[in-house]
């Protein structure tokens, strides 16, 4: 098990950059959920709502519906998560890895503004996380065989 190095001191250019950046997604994601939500309203009080569909128009209907809700789930986590980014900024435990204490490249989190570890250290912990997945289906598996 690692231990969470002490993070590297961060000086106030890199922090006014990664606060503007996640200010700036943050904005981005709020216009972008405001806009679903208007054209919702726009939809239901234009009388689209009314309108008569066959069973495969109204099912075609219902997965937009499902698929529009998920997008808005999706960036309602994610904004959960910048907020999240915000606090660990203003505490001073934003932009170094969780598991090395290095800084995280700006592109990454540019890419990723949330992101807690390094891709170096990502990577292994997805590596990691694989190799028990399936050493987990081996065993499963050998125990299946067993059974028989």
């Amino acid at each position: 098990m690692t231990t969470n190095p002490k993070p590297q001191i961060m000086d106030s250019t890199r922090h006014d950059e990664l606060k503007k950046m996640l200010d700036d997604r943050k904005r981005e994601i709020l216009s972008e959920v405001q806009e679903k939500i208007r054209d919702v309203r726009t939809e239901s009080s234009s009388g689209k709502m009314n309108e008569v569909l066959d069973s495969g128009e109204s099912s075609e209907a219902d997965i937009q519906e499902d698929i529009e809700f998920a997008l808005i789930q999706m960036k309602a986590e994610t904004l959960s998560k910048i907020n999240e980014a915000l606090a660990r900024l203003e505490e001073g435990a934003y932009g170094n890895c969780f598991e090395c204490g290095e800084e995280i490249a700006e592109r990454r989190l540019r890419a990723l503004p949330f992101a807690v570890r390094c891709k170096d250290c990502e990577e292994a912990r997805e590596i990691a996380a694989k190799r028990e997945r399936m050493l987990a289906q081996r065993q499963q598996s050998s125990t299946m065989f067993f059974d028989i």
